[in-house]
């Protein structure tokens, strides 16, 4: 079966930081849903201009993590601070840590971690700026391509989008392969 990668975002999204991490997992079969606070398209933003338009799959009010292997969490700084504001966005969030599933937030997305209360005593990075905010909600806060913390994958920009989405496939793998093992010991 086809694993389902909640692809969490709103305008003012990093154009990149969505689309390569889409594409990636698509490319490697995975099934990407992108999901928003409303239903019809959003917008990013590329070299500090509105970038193109992207289809919203489903709402917040639609999606559950129950459905879904892993959540992303696209940076910008306009996206994660608008959906920090929404209980539903930021309970996703929760929910998907809560079930052990990877969370993967990049850039200025770990704000998302903040507000849903899952980086105390985790090992994350982030964009300078949102460093401070880790910190102060406990976490051990590091300067790194990429920091992986058991379910949590976080990296601090653009330029990190390769490892990002490396490290994520691994843990899909990873998590694919455990759960068929545990079907056939069932």
């Amino acid at each position: 079966m086809t694993q389902r990668i909640m692809i969490l975002s709103t305008d003012g999204f990093e154009q990149s930081e969505l689309e390569q991490p889409k594409a990636a997992l698509d490319d490697a079969g995975y099934q990407t849903v992108v999901v928003s606070l409303e239903a019809g398209q959003i917008r990013g933003f590329s070299d500090k201009e509105w970038g193109d338009p992207l289809n919203v799959d489903l709402t917040v009010d639609e999606a559950s993590a129950d459905d879904f292997d892993a959540i992303v969490l696209p940076g910008g700084q306009i996206n994660p601070d608008i959906l920090r504001m929404n209980d539903k966005a930021v309970q996703l969030v929760r929910d998907f840590n809560a079930a052990g599933k990877p969370v993967a937030a990049i850039c200025h997305a770990p704000w998302m971690l903040v507000e849903a209360g899952v980086v105390q005593g985790r090992t994350v990075t982030s964009w300078p700026s949102v460093r401070t905010d880790l910190a102060n909600a406990g976490a051990n806060v590091i300067d790194s391509e990429v920091a992986i913390d058991e379910n949590l994958i976080t990296s601090r920009n653009p330029d990190d989008v390769p490892a990002f989405n490396a490290a994520l496939i691994k843990q899909l793998n990873a998590q694919a392969e455990k759960n068929e093992r545990s079907l056939e010991n069932a």
